[in-house]
Formats: C-alpha cells, structure tokens, sequence
C-alpha cells in the first residue's frame, strides 16, 4: 500500500486488475488482523488503522471459519463454533473478551487462534524491514578486451566478489544485471533472473555462468550493431521532424526527399555491412537487483511457487549450463501485428521487457482468438472466387473478388463457407517492405485458416483447431 499512496489506491488496482485478467468483479477490505481482512474483502470495507476489534465484535461467531485454509481445519472450526454457541457465545467480541489464559486452559490449541483473530490481531505479525541496497561489483579492462574467454575471466573475479558480499551479509537477491561498456561509449546492459531456490542461484559458478553467456553474445557485435541500427532510426525520426517543422515538403509520397531516402539506405548499408568493427569492453560489472535478507522472500500476491516448480526451475538452470546461455528458450507473447512478430523468444531466465510493447494499438493487428498452430514455413495456396478466377490484393489494398474456393499446393480444393478481413498492414518505406493483409477463412469439414495476402501471391501462414 506504501508503494501505490495509499489502500483505497491499491484496492482500485486490485480491482481493475482481476476486472482485465478474469472479466469478474472482485472486493477488496484491508484491517490489520487476518480474519478481520478477509471479512472486510468478503463486504468491500476499508478498516481504519487499529478498528479491527471493533469490526469483529458485532459479527456472528460464524465467521471463523473464514480463517479455514483447508478442509481438515475447517471442521475443527466449525466444530468449535458449535461449542461456544452451546456456552452462549454467538459473537467475536463476546469471544475476544475472554481472558487469554481461561481461553487456551479451556480450549487448548485451537481455542487461542480463535481468541488471536477474534481480537483482529495475528499469531504471526508481518517483518517489516528497510529495502537493501543494490549490491555492484565492477571491474575496469585495461587493456579493452575482445575475446569471450578473456572477459570472462574477469567476469569469474567478480561473480566470486559478488557472492562473498552476499554471504557475508546473508542476502540474496531476485535479478542479476550484467553491464559493459564499449570503447566507443555503448552501455549494453541485461539483467537475468535467479532462480527460486535461493542460495543455489548465487553460486559463483552460475554467476560466471550467465556472464560468459552475455559476453558471448555482446562480443559477437550483434548488440552493437542493434544499438547502431536503432540510432539510425533516431535520426531519420529527427530529420523527419525538422523537415516537418520547417514545412519543407519531401519529393516522395512520405514527404521525404529523395536524397533522405538515399541516405537512410546508405547509412544502414553501411552499419549492416561485413566491414562492421569488433567489439572492445573497457568495463564489466554486475549488481545484484531487488536484495532481500536470505530465507526471506516474499510470496506472490497470487500464490507461491510448489516444490515442484522449484525442481523444475533447477532443472532447467541445469539443461541451460549444458547447452549454454541460448540452448534453452523461453516464449511470451508481445506486441506486433501478425502472428509471428506476437511471438517474442529469448533465452531461459533473461529478465527485460519485449522489444515490442503489448498495449500499443498495432493498427492492423489480428483480432482474437490467435490461431492454435503456426506453420514452420507459409504454405503457397490460391484463393478464387466462385467462377475460378484468383483473388488478388489490388493497388487500393482491397481484396477484387469474393473468395469462394481456395487451392492448396497438394492440388485439392477447398470451399469457403466463410470468411473474415482483410486485415492490412502496410510495410515501411525505408526497408522495402510491401503491403501485406490477412484473412481468416473457415472451411466446410475442416479446420479454419490464415491466409496472408501480398504481392506475390497467396499463402496459408497458420490453422484454427
């Protein structure tokens, strides 16, 4: 609640996140003891800072079992409740009103849990504690490196460095961010998660582990040549935007001249090219990210992880260090418009946002449900209409025909019963993209199917099972 300002916020962030995620409504209470929150989220009330007893005296004894997290405990309480309404106590603050010591001598074990909540305390308080700062160990390469094995072996000192500070602190941390810095100023930084486990995630050995990974993909200039390739597209936005505020019109249909175009070609030729630079390190470091006392980690709001997802979270930590940093990869979903570019892979325990963004608009994008299988490769096919003729993507990015029929590469035909689109996206100027639009066609006798239409024809990209 610290964190959003205040309850009343976090409850309205609560509520709006089931809302998007289920499509239900939810309540949401705050009080300070346990049975006193759950009453409170069950009636949607927001108890003031110490009002929980006075929340709980006027509530039926029922109540109780509220507190029940299975359902073994459950008919200890209600057997409970039975008793003490056969004693004349139909109410928690009749209960909580008892002396502590006459209710354990007279009720034992259970008796006191009861007696605990009925006041709106808990038998075990929430530990607060001060946030821990990150911990940073760094290094500078003097001589600047090249070579995976050479950084590596000073990225070995600091994992070492790292987890004797962590040990001699007793913390652990949930993020591992590793950063170097080029001889020409790129800051290339990613961070990986550890795993559930605690201790076994810090080892120095799989510290240096996800560190040679890293330096095996910066050291091959790919980040570099990323950093580059997305500052060029910076400046082709700047000159756009100058041109724009000058008012001075461009010669294409873009409002672009024809030396931008140029330009923008020869520039992102020449950073493309085979020509392009090794990649020199002049500073490593690594800093332990979101540091928590060791043994206390704070579960998830939605539930905490079984016994089985923590062996199975080893266990690929395990199949990773055989096969290396990208032997085992991860799928989420993210921004983009067609059904590949929604796909975004990356290795096993790689921690960072999507390169393309989930709650963008993407004009274009294909409505939902996404479809269940995905083609390796586009299978070519034709769409015709009813008297035979192919159905084409015209200059005015439309469909000319009704598609009726659709011809796939083993010969057979297929009849359209119906049909959905198009959908289209155009490509941008600067990378030869053509416009492309995808259309959802449902069968008679079998399963549904995107087809993608573009300039050079007809294909069947995914199935609907």
């Amino acid at each position: 609640s610290r964190y959003h300002g205040s309850e009343e916020n976090l409850a309205e962030r609560l509520v709006e996140a089931v809302a998007q995620q289920t499509g239900h409504e939810c309540a949401v209470g705050t009080a300070d003891g346990l049975l006193a929150a759950v009453v409170a989220a069950r009636t949607g009330a927001l108890v003031p800072p110490g009002g929980s007893a006075g929340f709980l005296a006027s509530r039926p004894m029922t109540e109780l079992g509220f507190a029940a997290t299975t359902e073994d405990s459950g008919r200890q309480v209600d057997e409970l409740v039975d008793l003490l309404h056969r004693l004349g106590l139909r109410r928690l603050g009749q209960l909580a009103a008892l002396p502590a010591a006459d209710v354990h001598a007279r009720f034992g074990r259970l008796g006191t849990w009861a007696h605990v909540l009925a006041r709106g305390e808990d038998e075990r308080p929430p530990v607060r504690r001060r946030p821990e700062a990150d911990l940073e160990v760094a290094t500078a390469l003097d001589p600047p490196v090249d070579r995976v094995d050479t950084a590596t072996f000073a990225g070995r000192r600091l994992a070492e460095e790292l987890h004797t500070l962590l040990v001699e602190r007793s913390l652990t941390c949930g993020r591992l961010e590793i950063a170097a810095r080029t001889d020409e100023g790129t800051d290339l930084v990613r961070a990986w998660r550890t795993d559930l486990g605690g201790w076994g995630g810090l080892s120095p050995s799989r510290i240096t582990d996800r560190i040679r990974w890293q330096l095996e993909s910066w050291l091959s200039a790919t980040a570099v040549a990323t950093a580059r390739s997305r500052a060029l597209d910076d400046r082709v936005r700047l000159r756009d935007a100058r041109r724009a505020a000058t008012g001075r019109p461009g010669d294409g249909p873009t409002g672009r001249t024809d030396e931008d175009v140029q330009w923008a070609f020869d520039a992102r030729a020449a950073h493309e090219s085979d020509d392009t630079p090794p990649v020199t390190l002049v500073r490593l470091s690594v800093t332990a990210l979101d540091v928590a006392p060791a043994g206390a980690e704070q579960g998830r709001l939605w539930g905490g992880p079984s016994g089985g997802d923590l062996r199975a979270h080893r266990a690929m930590d395990r199949v990773q260090a055989i096969l290396g940093g990208s032997g085992l990869l991860a799928a989420s979903v993210q921004g983009g418009r067609d059904v590949r570019e929604q796909v975004h892979v990356r290795p096993w325990g790689e921690q960072g946002a999507a390169p393309l963004p989930l709650d963008r608009p993407w004009p274009g994008r294909l409505p939902p449900p996404a479809p269940a299988t995905v083609l390796p490769e586009p299978e070519p096919v034709q769409v015709q209409d009813a008297a035979g003729v192919e159905v084409l993507l015209d200059g005015r990015e439309g469909l000319a025909g009704e598609p009726a029929w659709v011809r796939w590469s083993q010969g057979r035909r297929s009849r359209v019963s119906g049909w959905a689109g198009p959908w289209v996206l155009t490509g941008r100027w600067w990378s030869g993209q053509s416009p492309r639009a995808h259309l959802q066609v449902a069968f008679d006798g079998e399963p549904a199917a995107l087809l993608v239409a573009t300039t050079a024809g007809w294909a069947c990209e995914a199935r609907y099972d």
